[in-house]
């Protein structure tokens, strides 16, 4: 069942409550894969209902050909979550998220400002902006992220905190293909010699932290995969930084939970992964 307007929404959520049900949200901008699909599982298993919200957010992207670009495939998409399965679909228009005269702006401070917040200006503001919304209007007991974007998560976590909003945030393993590429919708758009190349950001990022856990010192470990990733023909590496797990401060403390995380651009398509340390 897709839905398109909040009135409709609710009025599916309000029946469910009234029936006891726990209700769980998975959202995405579309162009599913199986680590979409693998939340919706964590969903199914963990609640009685689940709703999986469909909609390309604009305020989330800071390149707006990137925003035209982003592939949008609705009725594959309900195909595939018809597989879950889940209960309903909540694909609004963009004036039904954002309406005439809509002004607010959710901004979490400090995790969403290093990394991905360095280099995609805005871009978090439009996540937490969106995810706050969206948790209003699905009045969700648990939202479900992937941990491929795990400074997002970290986001959302904290804005969750912070506003004390009635939701509870599942972080669901990164799904990978059989060569360790993090499924991403971006990787749609690598050419085939580009997708043969791509699985080697895996690949370097798991062979400095393995360096680093032997003793390596964090620097040489992250210049040698610097190394190894352009030396496949990237076409260039953003960032690969270390950083404590939740705060995404600079950490050189092994003792803490820390987490690798990087960029790099492919075929003019930016990929990004990470891992524990």
């Amino acid at each position: 069942m897709i839905v398109r307007t909040v009135a409709d929404l609710r009025r599916h959520v309000r029946g469910w409550r009234a029936d006891g049900a726990s209700i769980g949200v998975v959202p995405t901008m579309g162009a599913l894969h199986d680590g979409h699909l693998s939340l919706a599982r964590a969903a199914r298993r963990d609640c009685d209902r689940v709703i999986t919200t469909i909609f390309v957010n604009p305020k989330q992207f800071n390149n707006p050909a990137d925003l035209l670009k982003y592939p949008r495939s609705e009725d594959a998409d309900a195909a595939l979550l018809a597989t879950v399965p889940v209960d309903l679909i909540f694909a609004p228009a963009t004036d039904e998220v954002y309406p005439e005269g809509f002004k607010t702006t959710v901004s979490v401070a400090g995790v969403s400002e290093p990394l991905e917040g360095r280099m995609r200006p805005g871009h978090f503001d439009g996540v937490a902006t969106v995810v706050t919304k969206l948790f209003g209007m699905t009045m969700a007991d648990r939202g479900y992220f992937g941990q491929k974007d795990w400074q997002q998560l970290q986001v959302v976590l904290r804005l969750v905190r912070d506003l004390n909003l009635p939701v509870e945030i599942i972080g669901c393993e990164t799904i990978r293909e059989a060569d360790g590429l993090a499924m991403s919708s971006r990787n749609l758009r690598l050419t085939q010699a580009g997708r043969g190349k791509a699985a080697v950001l895996y690949r370097a990022i798991t062979a400095a932290a393995d360096d680093i856990r032997a003793g390596q010192s964090d620097r040489m470990a992250i210049r040698e995969a610097a190394e190894t990733i352009r030396a496949a023909g990237f076409d260039r590496v953003e960032y690969i930084e270390l950083r404590d797990a939740q705060t995404l401060m600079p950490s050189d403390d092994p003792a803490s939970p820390r987490r690798m995380l990087a960029a790099a651009w492919l075929d003019g398509v930016r990929l990004i992964d990470n891992i524990p340390v």
